[in-house]
C-alpha cells in the first residue's frame, strides 16, 4: 500500500488564491473548502487508499514560545482562517482522518505521519504532499517523498540534494542559517541559501563547521565573515535549527489501517448540500462503490 499525508494548510492558502471566491447557503465564504475538498476527491478517484490530512487549526504552536518573531495568525485574511474549521469538518465528513494542529504544527503531524508508516513493512511508499521546504527533512530515501501534486513532482532523497545542495539531515542546519521569512526567523548575518547549501553539503550539520574560516576545506565567497558570523551567534543558530527541526512524537495513529478511506459519513451529504457543492456527495459515493 501507499500512504497519502497531506498538507491541508498549504491546500486551504493554495485554493484560497487560486480559485474565485464562492459562498454557502448562508453567504459565508468557502471558496478554499471546495476547493480543497474536490481536490481530495480527485485523489480517491485516482485509487488513493490510505490518506491524512494535517491543519494548523490554531495557527500559533510552541514554537512562538521560543522566538518571538515566529509566524502567526495577524497578517492572514480572516477569510482564510474562518475556512480552517469548516474545512476540518467536511474533510471528517468525507470520512478523511484530520489532525487538527493546536500545541504543534501540521508539519509536525506530517513528519510524525511519515515515520510511523514508513515503519510499517507493508508500506511500500509514503507520499507526503506538499512542496514545503521544510517537509523535505522528513523525506528518506525513495521509502517517504515529498509529492508536489499542482506540478506533478516526487522529490526524494536524491531530488532534495539537487534542490536545496544538501541531504535531507541538513534541512533544518540549512534553515538555520539562512533564515526563513515565512516563519518568521532571520537566520545568521551573510549567509545565504548558496553559502549554507555549499558549507553544509562539506560539513552536514552546524556542530561541524569550524569557527575559522581558515580551516574550512571548502571553498565559498566571504568564507571569513560567514564563519565569524557563525562563530559569534552558535547559540542563535542552534535555536533557529530547533525552529525548523520537526517533531516526530505527535500522536497521529496507532496503525495505518486508520487512514483507509471508507467512504464518506452520511453527513456528508448535507455538507454538500451547504456549500453547493451536491455533486461532490455523488463522487464521493461513486469512489467508495468502486472499491468495491
Amino acid at each position: 500500500m501507499n500512504v497519502f499525508l497531506v498538507d491541508g494548510t498549504y491546500e486551504l492558502f493554495r485554493h484560497f488564491f487560486a480559485l474565485p471566491r464562492a459562498t454557502n447557503v448562508d453567504g459565508v465564504e468557502v471558496g478554499a473548502v471546495r476547493g480543497v475538498v474536490g481536490s481530495l476527491l480527485g485523489m480517491l478517484e485516482e485509487g488513493v487508499t490510505h490518506v491524512g490530512v494535517a491543519t494548523d487549526h490554531v495557527v500559533e504552536s510552541f514554537r512562538n514560545e521560543l522566538w518571538p518573531g515566529y509566524k502567526n495568525s495577524d497578517d492572514i485574511a480572516p477569510e482564510i482562517l474562518e475556512q480552517f474549521g469548516p474545512l476540518e469538518e467536511a474533510l471528517e465528513a468525507l470520512g478523511v482522518v484530520v489532525w487538527k494542529m493546536e500545541r504543534h504544527e501540521a508539519d509536525d503531524a506530517l513528519a510524525s505521519a511519515a515515520v510511523r508508516a514508513a515503519a510499517d513493512t507493508r508500506v511500500e511508499q509514503v507520499f507526503i504532499c506538499t512542496p514545503d521546504k521544510d517537509l523535505a527533512q522528513a523525506v528518506d530515501g525513495r521509502r517517504i517523498v515529498q509529492f508536489d501534486r499542482r506540478a506533478g513532482a516526487v522529490r526524494d532523497a536524491d531530488a532534495v540534494r539537487e534542490r536545496y545542495g544538501v541531504g535531507p539531515a541538513s534541512i533544518p542546519d540549512y534553515l538555520a542559517l539562512m533564515g526563513d521569512s515565512a516563519d518568521g526567523f532571520p537566520g545568521l548575518p551573510g549567509w545565504g541559501a548558496k553559502s549554507a547549501s555549499t558549507v553544509l553539503a562539506r560539513y552536514e550539520h552546524l556542530e561541524a563547521i569550524p569557527d575559522d574560516a581558515s580551516a574550512w576545506d571548502v571553498k565559498v565567497r566571504g568564507a571569513a565573515r560567514l564563519a565569524t558570523a557563525l562563530a559569534a551567534a552558535r547559540d542563535r543558530a542552534a535555536l533557529f535549527r530547533d525552529l525548523a527541526t520537526l517533531r516526530t512524537d505527535v500522536p497521529v495513529f496507532d496503525a495505518v489501517d486508520e487512514l483507509r478511506w471508507r467512504g464518506p459519513q452520511p453527513r456528508f451529504f448535507e455538507f454538500c448540500a451547504q456549500i453547493n457543492a451536491p455533486g461532490y456527495f455523488k463522487r464521493a459515493q461513486a469512489a467508495a462503490a468502486a472499491r468495491g
